[in-house]
């Protein structure tokens, strides 16, 4: 078990974790986000590609080797020789001696910790960014009536305009995608769905979404802000635990498939097979998918918010 540190002030040490226990974590990390990573490599060097297993590493900017690799998170202590590699890592830096001291770690030893100084010097505006759309998000009230057309809205008129998935065939083909659209009402909260529909779909969304409006509209029902937890996760880190990162990675994985089997494209040929979103039932299945994955993205958003809470008090 971690070694409790004496009370400190935020963001200072206050976990110990021993060599032998750290890299077990780490270990453990790289081969979870391996599972993802690898076969994501192989695709891309192979030159194919995936519509649902490749949307993590080429929608979202953190790089396969980047997953690997494990932080502890604000505030704990690695002590080990296998931790002075961390010295060369961003925003690592070797304990004082003082922090020695309270932590109870061999004099000798290499122990390192967050650099929460320099991080807030250089992170300021994304910690600040991430509360706010974390707090914000959790407050508000989760809505469920959108059917995923956002993918639809992307797809909309697509002889006109093409669609994003070009080598993807559309399930009731253009004209049936189409009627979908026009038969249905757009309530989109998302500025980064909205901001990929047809120029023919905007218009027919109920809000007219700006990037400035995101920290006011994102709420917990949303498929792509609960899948954009992982988005805040890494761009917080190393702030944030590797296992809270691949938490947040696996759960946006398991949305995008559902995001994509409710999409206008027919994935058949992947083995995946359509959420009806046109029909009744298949509504009704997309509302209980989508309140089972807010209730898994309200835990993991709280997490997320408590991982950084010393840093943003840190703030002011």
């Amino acid at each position: 078990m971690p070694s409790p540190v004496p009370a400190a002030p935020a963001a200072a040490p206050r976990t110990v974790l021993l060599e032998h226990e750290w890299l077990a974590r780490a270990r453990a990390h790289a081969e979870r986000a391996a599972r993802f990573a690898e076969p994501f490599v192989a695709r891309r060097n192979a030159r194919k590609k995936h519509p649902v297993e490749d949307f993590l590493f080429t929608y979202y900017t953190l790089k396969p080797g980047q997953l690997g690799r494990w932080h502890p998170g604000a505030g704990v202590v690695l002590v080990g020789d296998a931790a002075a590699e961390r010295l060369g890592w961003k925003y690592y830096r070797a304990l004082t001696d003082g922090e020695r001291e309270a932590a109870g770690t061999r004099e000798g030893s290499p122990a390192v910790v967050l650099d929460a100084e320099r991080y807030l010097a250089e992170r300021e505006e994304t910690v600040r960014f991430c509360a706010v759309i974390l707090r914000g998000t959790a407050r508000r009230p989760a809505q469920f009536g959108c059917f995923g057309l956002h993918e639809w809205a992307m797809a909309y008129r697509s002889e006109k305009f093409g669609i994003r998935h070009e080598y993807l065939p559309l399930r009731l083909g253009p004209e049936g995608t189409d009627r979908v659209i026009e038969e249905h009402r757009i309530r989109c909260t998302h500025f980064d769905a909205f901001r990929f529909y047809t120029p023919d779909a905007v218009p027919l969304n109920e809000l007219q979404l700006t990037r400035e409006m995101q920290r006011h509209l994102e709420q917990p029902g949303c498929l792509h802000a609960n899948m954009d937890l992982y988005k805040w996760a890494y761009k917080l880190g190393p702030a944030v635990p590797g296992e809270l990162l691949m938490d947040c990675f696996e759960l946006a994985q398991r949305i995008r498939e559902m995001d994509m089997q409710a999409s206008p494209y027919d994935l058949s040929d992947w083995g995946y097979s359509p959420i009806r979103i046109e029909t009744a039932a298949g509504k009704a299945e997309y509302v209980e998918r989508q309140r089972g994955f807010a209730a898994e993205a309200a835990a993991l958003r709280e997490r997320l918010t408590t991982a950084i809470a010393p840093l943003a008090a840190a703030l002011g």
